[in-house]
């Protein structure tokens, strides 16, 4: 086990330094969203339109849930929908720079990578909360780096009102659904129209989101002004993904992805009965933990463990070769149908050494989509891991963001290779050196290719001076 107190002290410090302290929020304090009524919505909503503010709300955001940030931060409650088409309802959180680009907005992804509400960035977001979703805390370090560049930025609940984490259609069209609900709140964040141009992004569990809102723009939400999307450490296969997962150091990231798949929003009524028959009693646990946890505890809790066992359910690895599972499975492969083919920019980038998430998936998803006409330029990280690439590859992402509003994005597709990885800290410009150094100081926590990561993941939970702040 390593001590990470210094690097976030540093981090901790660089943003005192950087942000103003005097600011004025209002005094409600977070809910969790399990019990928060704004949550719930109205009676009648499901009448109502995709997209459509249910609720709204001035909120107190932050850093790692103590550090106030000085914007304007604004939630919505909206109606989106379920797998199988039915209404339901999630939250975005909107930050508002100072003097914001009145034109356009990013919307971010952050990968919250859990079946628990409690992980909810909308929740995760807010001043006083135990911050016990890293990934989040960290991803709010890139969101500021989009603020200090005059966006406005959207980061939604894309896993909707029960968290069904790894269910890829129902996080597209969240996503998809959030931007519709910004665009109608366009007069209150003083945008100037609500047609506003529109570039997606995330990484890893992000990018699943990513990735689906990609697919269904054209057939679930053709009218948005979407001009590019971004997306990195695709998991574009789960059955791929759950296979390099299980019995190694991130089999923590299984039974949330289970849990979320068996979601009354996403396939719960195909796969519970399932689960019903063959789970044991060790599998029961695994998958109540994971749906009243965050990835960090989940990740510690299962570490290193195999999940297809018949510790946990009697079919053991035949699991994957149980025709609901393949279906749902199948259902949520990027790339297998050209109907869900992007229709505007895609950039992609993924590590050949990815230790979570299989190269030749987002490989594969890339060479289906530009089969499929689609325009993409995906970039080939060949140092660093998983989760080292996502800030290595970041002048990367705010450069085609910034292309892509700019419609300077080359069409057709292109495949490129990254063989350095040092990262210059002035690569995203002097005024956010000091951002791009925390973020640099959080991937020292991580090593060379994600060793340490991969050496005693469990030391995140333990260590990391988040939890309980």
């Amino acid at each position: 086990m390593y001590s990470r107190l210094p690097v976030w002290t540093a981090i901790l410090a660089v943003l005192l330094a950087v942000l103003p302290t005097a600011f004025s929020r209002p005094t409600r304090r977070a809910e969790d969203p399990t019990t928060d009524p704004f949550y719930q919505p109205p009676a009648g909503f499901e009448s109502q339109s995709p997209g459509t503010i249910l609720r709204e709300r001035q909120v107190n955001a932050s850093f790692f849930g103590f550090i106030p940030d000085p914007v304007d931060a604004y939630q919505l409650l909206y109606r989106t929908t379920a797998v199988n088409g039915s209404a339901i309802a999630t939250a975005t959180t909107i930050f508002k720079p100072k003097s914001p680009k009145t034109d356009r907005f990013v919307s971010f992804h952050t990968a919250y990578d859990s079946s628990s509400p409690t992980c909810n960035p909308s929740y995760q977001y807010q001043l006083g909360v135990e911050q016990t979703g890293l990934i989040s805390s960290v991803e709010r370090l890139i969101i500021q780096v989009y603020l200090e560049k005059g966006y406005i930025v959207s980061s939604s609940d894309y896993e909707g009102p029960d968290a069904a984490f790894a269910a890829g259609r129902i996080e597209g069209m969240g996503v998809l659904d959030s931007m519709r609900a910004v665009s109608n709140y366009h007069e209150k964040l003083g945008l100037s129209s609500d047609s506003p141009a529109i570039v997606g992004t995330g990484y890893s569990g992000g990018a699943i989101a990513t990735g689906w809102a990609a697919a269904l723009h054209a057939s679930y939400a053709p009218e948005l002004n979407v001009k590019g999307w971004a997306q990195g450490g695709t998991p574009s296969n789960l059955t791929g993904t759950l296979l390099l997962l299980d019995d190694s150091p991130f089999s923590g990231f299984i039974p949330p992805a289970i849990d979320g798949l068996s979601k009354p929003s996403a396939y719960g009524a195909e796969v519970t009965p399932l689960i019903e028959r063959i789970i044991t009693e060790k599998g029961r646990e695994a998958l109540e933990f994971a749906s009243t946890h965050c990835a960090v505890a989940d990740l510690g809790n299962f570490f290193s463990q195999s999940l297809f066992s018949t510790e946990f359910q009697t079919l053991g690895p035949a699991l994957l070769d149980d025709p609901t599972i393949q279906s749902v499975l199948n259902d949520n492969i990027l790339g297998t149908k050209s109907d869900e083919t992007p229709t505007v920019p895609v950039f992609v980038y993924h590590a050949t050494y990815d230790e979570i998430i299989p190269y030749d998936d987002a490989d594969r998803m890339v060479t289906s989509w530009c089969g499929n006409g689609a325009s993409v330029a995906f970039t080939t990280y060949k140092s660093g891991g998983h989760a080292t690439t996502e800030v290595i590859a970041l002048p990367a992402v705010v450069e085609f963001v910034e292309a892509a509003f700019n419609g300077t994005v080359e069409e057709g597709c292109s495949e490129d290779t990254e063989l350095d990885s040092l990262l210059d800290p002035l690569a995203l410009g002097v005024s956010l050196e000091p951002l791009l150094v925390a973020l640099l100081d959080a991937l020292d926590v991580a090593g060379e290719k994600d060793a340490n990561v991969q050496r005693d993941v469990r030391a995140w939970e333990t260590t990391v001076p988040l939890q309980g702040v």
